[in-house]
């Protein structure tokens, strides 16, 4: 039995993105607005919205900086002017450099609390009660977060990334059980590696590395089955929540020989 209602015809629903100018986010953009979508789509980079929406006539462009309390207010205020509160709000965005204890960055880390959590937390804020009005209403309101399965334990260079992936995940798992009862689906996207700008920061090998529109179809599927998590490419990301249960002795050495560091 599905965890959330299914979402499959996107045919004149509506969605807003928030961390669409690249990547994951981009990419899923682009093929809500290809299944009939209308599309919002949100970042810091306006040339970048520029770009996607002369590519994808009828979206709408909104640039945002997500650590902006109130820019976030405003953003959601415009979104729901425009086009009414949305059938699904995605958060997106989020910042990664990698980092070692060994090099420890305060500002980068809190750069990445400050993007990554806090940022949604801005957009939960000024969408919840629209979103749960929407739901009240008997139309369909789904929130979903991009996590990651840094998130799950610790990694290798994710210092400053993983805990506030953690902390989506924990967040997406309490905002369930508050908001199924409302009749407001929630998810969690948790990608293993994925081919973006970010990833490119890495020095080291990624397994069953992804591109961000095979990434986009995986968590489409996932929204059509009612999924509360999207985790993929499943063989990779099934063997990280399985090392979620053994001993830290032998979690890290297996970590250590897929990453090699």
């Amino acid at each position: 039995m599905p965890l959330n209602p299914p979402l499959r015809d996107w045919q004149g629903r509506s969605a807003w993105l928030v961390g669409a100018s690249t990547g994951i986010g981009r990419a899923t953009a682009s093929r809500l607005h290809a299944l009939g979508a209308r599309v919002t789509v949100s970042a810091r980079d306006a040339d970048a919205l520029a770009r996607f929406v002369a590519a994808h006539p009828g979206s709408v462009a909104l640039p945002l900086d997500v650590t902006d309390r109130a820019a976030v207010q405003a953003a959601a205020r415009e979104v729901i002017a425009g086009s009414g509160t949305p059938d699904l709000a995605l958060y997106c965005a989020g910042t990664y450099t990698p980092m070692r204890a060994t090099a420890f960055d305060l500002d980068v880390a809190l750069r990445h609390v400050q993007v990554n959590y806090a940022g949604a937390l801005h957009w939960l804020d000024a969408l919840l009660p629209a979103m749960r009005a929407r739901a009240a209403a008997g139309q369909s309101a789904h929130l979903s977060l991009v996590g990651s399965v840094a998130g799950y334990r610790g990694l290798p260079q994710s210092l400053a990334y993983g805990p506030t992936k953690a902390a989506l995940i924990n967040l997406a798992e309490t905002l369930y059980l508050d908001l199924h009862p409302a009749g407001v689906g929630v998810s969690i996207v948790n990608p293993g590696f994925v081919e973006t700008p970010l990833t490119a920061n890495n020095g080291f090998r990624m397994p069953a590395l992804l591109t961000p529109e095979e990434a986009a179809e995986a968590i489409l599927r996932g929204w059509a089955r009612g999924d509360f998590e999207i985790h993929f490419p499943r063989r990779f990301t099934l063997w990280l929540k399985a090392l979620r249960h053994v001993g830290y002795g032998p979690y890290f050495a297996a970590v250590r020989r897929s990453t090699g560091l």
